[in-house]
């Protein structure tokens, strides 16, 4: 049976992109990867999407006089394709409260580092600056706040004595590859379930995700 129809919006390399490629492919996700946008036309993920003969379309947002404009070309776009889940992987555009809200408990978000601390940017340098022991990832619910709404599923990685933003990006896109797939599949199947702007999920599931070099550790004060 199809899982349900998600499309993924992107703007560069699209490394998340391709980790829901590939779970879905495996049958890890259940969901139907059926389309792909990018306000990009030089974004490599398209060529992802090609690959693997997934649907694509190039939506630039320099050719529209205001955001709004913009945003209905998306939401039409995904409402001509049928679209039922949206993943922002990459997309490096922020949404008016309209869209938000147009695809409200639909629309999610993977933000790198574990909310609600270091939203925004530059997020792996603020977490060495303030002396972190462990920083991670977030999927999440998207609300019109940045880098705000329900979570999903968080992904939590060691920050070692030797690293620096590079290192420990690289070991947040691990998790980021994990989480991603597993959050949008209990999305798709029904199992995350939205009560009071938070997520409840049925028991034995667990929505935490350790990198392997914090394996058997237990993660208190």
């Amino acid at each position: 049976m199809a899982g349900r129809r998600t499309a993924v919006l992107i703007s560069g390399g699209g490394s998340n992109l391709q980790a829901l490629i590939d779970a879905t492919e495996a049958g890890r996700c259940a969901a139907e990867l059926a389309l792909v946008i990018s306000n990009r036309a030089a974004a490599f993920g398209l060529e992802r999407a090609a690959r693997h003969g997934i649907p694509a379309v190039v939506v630039d947002h320099r050719s529209f006089a205001s955001r709004a404009a913009f945003e209905a070309l998306l939401d039409r776009q995904l409402r001509e394709a049928e679209i039922e889940l949206v993943c922002l992987a990459g997309f490096m555009r922020v949404l008016t409260p309209g869209f938000v809200d147009a695809w409200r408990d639909r629309l999610l978000n993977i933000h790198p580092s574990l909310l609600p601390a270091f939203p925004g940017l530059h997020t792996h340098a603020r977490a060495l600056e303030a002396g972190c022991r462990v920083h991670g990832c977030t999927v999440h619910l998207v609300r019109p706040t940045l880098d705000d709404g329900p979570i999903l599923v968080q992904g939590v990685v060691p920050v070692l004595a030797d690293d620096d933003t590079e290192r420990l990006a690289a070991r947040v896109l691990e998790v980021e590859h994990r989480c991603y797939p597993l959050a949008l599949d209990l999305l798709a199947r029904g199992e995350a379930r939205i009560e009071a702007d938070r997520v409840t999920l049925p028991v034995g599931v667990d929505p935490l995700v350790l990198h392997p070099e914090l394996a058997g550790h237990a993660l208190q004060p």
